[in-house]
């Protein structure tokens, strides 16, 4: 397991602890996601197909993270089994198909907002789904238990907050919003392309050709069942195949190919395989290069060594990030229920990443006192290996 994690350490930097690499990562990641939510509408504003936009982006994710796979782990790697190719078909149809199919759903019948805030239901879920399966332990009558439980709640009531509750304005931006400037201006000046603006990711729920939201709420809720089910159930794939490269790889090969199966029979219009512009251009390869190849390696890092819910508390903290772009990008202002969120997430935070480091620390000192005791128990008794009558003979 040291072996594996060596790549990491020459990438990372040997002189930084692995605690400060794991929230960095965290932050990072946060910030990745939030610009997917902004380029995901925008791709389907523009008529990307549902089904080859996730087709596209686990290509290029497979590409871009198989050759480190290859080479990084090349020594670590465990032989590919019967048994570990079914492990990751079903993370693949949990983690990419089921996760990213029901986000397009969900996202084309509702709006990047209410995606957002639907997402923060993640830490509480798998929360659950990590204790119902014993993978993380939750000592309700011990201090550690309650802190996460009542930080996570907290982080998901901030999110919730910042979403519902608008309040006073506080300052804002002037920015000019982003409604009013054109995908191609954004990108290339010189390209003349029409393409759809981003402000009617929002804008469109108003005209007459409304889509069903309640689907769209159904279709997100299975997106967060989906996402939780696949941080929970790679803790223990990891165990037996720490090669985190190799696993990410796998997982987006066998999701490329049950999406290509789903659109041979969906999606059978040519047309919709090509590329019409270059803001199309540019969604597909941010949400393979970013969403996909970059965040899934990021993010199994970080489930390995800290833990899903470690990995899905830090999930509000998108909400935060998506307010401060908006107030940058699109000249949105802040209220006092942004802010009200925004504390209450990082107090949330405070308290569940308090309560696992407490956690641990209660874990460490089991350790020392089992081992302390068996070490006098062992010192008390005789040893097989020295004979009985050695004090007798040293009388004599």
């Amino acid at each position: 397991m040291e072996e594996s994690g060596s790549w990491t350490k020459r990438v990372c930097g040997v002189g930084v602890p692995e605690k400060a690499q794991l929230h960095l990562a965290m932050l990072t990641l946060q910030f990745g996601y939030a610009g997917f939510h902004i380029v995901s509408r925008a791709a389907l504003n523009m008529g990307i197909s549902k089904l080859v936009y996730p087709v596209y982006r686990n290509i290029i994710a497979l590409l871009l993270l198989s050759p480190f796979a290859y080479f990084l782990e090349k020594k670590d790697r465990p032989a590919l089994t019967l048994s570990f190719a079914v492990q990751f078909f079903f993370l693949a149809l949990c983690g990419i198909t089921a996760n990213q199919g029901f986000y397009l759903l969900g996202l084309d019948n509702t709006s990047p907002t209410f995606a957002s805030a639907i997402q923060n239901s993640v830490p509480a879920i798998t929360f659950a789904m990590a204790a119902a399966l014993r993978i993380e332990k939750v000592r309700i009558d011990r201090r550690d238990g309650i802190a996460k439980i009542v930080g996570t709640l907290a982080c998901v009531g901030g999110a919730t907050v910042i979403t519902l509750y608008k309040g006073p304005t506080l300052f804002g931006g002037p920015t000019k919003p982003l409604h009013q400037t054109r995908w191609s201006s954004i990108i290339s000046p010189s390209i003349t392309t029409t393409a759809m603006v981003v402000g009617e990711a929002e804008e469109w729920v108003v005209r007459g050709d409304m889509k069903n939201w309640a689907l769209g709420c159904v279709y997100l809720i299975c997106h967060c069942l989906s996402w939780s089910g696949w941080l929970v159930l790679q803790k223990p794939v990891l165990k037996k195949y720490p090669a985190r490269l190799s696993v990410t790889s796998y997982t987006c090969f066998f999701g490329v190919i049950q999406f290509m199966i789903i659109a041979a029979f969906m999606e059978r219009d040519t047309e919709a395989w090509m590329f019409h512009s270059l803001p199309e251009l540019f969604t597909i390869l941010y949400a393979g290069i970013v969403a996909s190849g970059i965040a899934f390696a990021v993010q199994i890092w970080c489930i390995d060594r800290g833990g899903p819910v470690f990995v899905a508390v830090y999930q509000p903290v998108q909400t935060l990030v998506v307010a401060i772009m908006g107030s940058i990008t699109l000249g949105e202002e802040f209220y006092l229920g942004g802010i009200i969120g925004a504390v209450l997430i990082i107090i949330g935070l405070y308290f569940v990443l308090w309560g696992k480091s407490q956690e641990a620390k209660f874990a460490k000192e089991t350790s020392i006192s089992i081992t302390a005791s068996s070490n006098s128990t062992s010192s008390k008794s005789p040893s097989v290996t020295q004979p009985l009558l050695t004090s007798v003979t040293e009388n004599v």
